[in-house]
């Protein structure tokens, strides 16, 4: 095989679950439209008085009340400035006759895997970064097909051309799986491959070479690079930087000053583009969790009986969420955020990794017990971390009764 640049991917479903939304509910193309709602926001089915015609009721955003977020939006509701984890109340006021539609995870997570699987099909070595985004390389397939090729006096240009190619065939496949547009960076590597699938959206397929820097990335401001957050952007706002070329023009030595060794020269190398990091096709989770927002805040004391139904319930899905995917864990934890917004975390490690909603419920109440409960809570949330594989752990507890009786 040619010795071909190393070709990263990074694929985006373009407003991924309003996209999945909009197939299910074609005459709302076109329109405002926001992900967010409850299951009483479910469209209902109405007679017309006047033509006898049956058609769909959908909610409106101006008739929202509650805490809830939006999760995701069109298009057509962003160009009213209307964003996911935007408050829906503050989005009504920005959009008040946009379609509200509920969250319905299990039809996105259907059609993830409907497009994860047309992207394996023709390229394998794929990086699960969510529901909706995932990084591929590409390198492989460039230099397999190269390889047929009579070989060009550029292998790079030709490398890059393939690559486009290929990119290509991966957004006819998802549209013919699904039925929903991507967006696709390539570039060398994972961060630059991120920025780019961003650039063109929606329906993009953006390439962006090392010599592209100067013209692509470095006028974009820094907040573009995937691990610069709001604080630190906020920090290099006041150091004067606010564009990723004015970070590249920046000394190593005073961002080490600045933030420290390791980010600091992480930001360095990230203006410049520079990033080894491989596609890894398989990694284990660290922990898993559920929560919830309430649509109020509830009180300890006044709305026990429903804050422990909920708590009960989240325990219940956590449960099951680990044993479909054949986890169990040791440390339990709690996540409270109260009516001033502040949030606390408590946590317990039990003797032996679970999967038992009873014990983690158990742990978790525990945990509940630490918190001081004076103030309403607007959310709850329960996690399970320090996992193992639950066969792993059947296979250790199979190890540990064979040596009892060889003892």
């Amino acid at each position: 095989m040619p010795d071909v640049p190393r070709v990263i991917a990074h694929l985006d479903m373009d407003a991924f679950y309003a996209s999945v939304e909009l197939l299910r509910y074609p005459e709302l193309r076109g329109l405002p439209v926001v992900i967010g709602g409850g299951s009483r926001h479910q469209p209902a089915w109405e007679t017309d008085p006047a033509t006898g015609e049956r058609r769909r009721r959908f909610a409106r955003l101006r008739d929202y009340a509650g805490r809830g977020v939006a999760t995701t939006a069109t298009y057509e509701a962003r160009a009213f400035g209307v964003n996911s984890a935007m408050g829906l109340m503050k989005a009504a006021q920005l959009a008040p006759d946009a379609i509200l539609l509920p969250v319905d995870f299990d039809e996105y997570r259907k059609y993830s895997r409907l497009f994860k699987a047309a992207v394996r099909a023709i390229a394998p070595v794929v990086e699960d970064r969510g529901i909706d985004e995932i990084y591929i390389d590409l390198t492989p397939v460039v230099a397999a097909r190269l390889a047929d090729e009579e070989p060009g006096a550029d292998i790079e240009a030709d490398a890059w051309w393939c690559a486009r190619e290929i990119a290509q065939e991966l957004k006819q496949a998802v549209r013919d799986a699904t039925g929903l547009k991507c967006s696709i960076g390539l570039a060398p590597n994972k961060l630059l491959a991120k920025i780019a699938s961003e650039l063109d959206k929606p329906d993009g397929l953006t390439v962006v070479a090392m010599h592209d820097l100067a013209t692509r990335i470095w006028p974009l401001p820094v907040r573009k690079i995937h691990g610069v957050g709001p604080k630190s952007a906020a920090k290099l706002a006041r150091l004067g930087i606010t564009t990723i070329s004015e970070l590249a023009a920046a000394e190593p030595d005073w961002l080490i000053e600045q933030f420290g060794a390791s980010y600091g020269t992480w930001l360095h190398d990230a203006a410049h583009g520079r990033d080894d990091r491989p596609v890894v096709t398989h990694s284990e989770p660290v922990s898993m969790s559920r929560e919830t927002t309430f649509e109020r805040d509830l009180h300890a004391v006044r709305d026990r009986g429903l804050l422990s139904k909920i708590f009960t319930e989240l325990c219940v899905e956590l449960a099951d969420d680990l044993r479909r995917k054949r986890y169990a864990g040791r440390n339990i934890a709690i996540k409270l955020r109260f009516e001033d917004f502040r949030t606390v975390t408590r946590a317990k490690t039990i003797a032996e990794p679970t999967d038992d909603p009873r014990v983690i419920r158990r742990a978790a109440g525990e945990c509940l017990k630490r918190v001081d409960l004076s103030r309403r809570i607007r959310l709850l949330g329960v996690r399970v971390g320090a996992l193992v594989r639950s066969d792993e752990r059947a296979g250790e507890r199979a190890r540990h009764e064979a040596a009892l009786f060889e003892d």
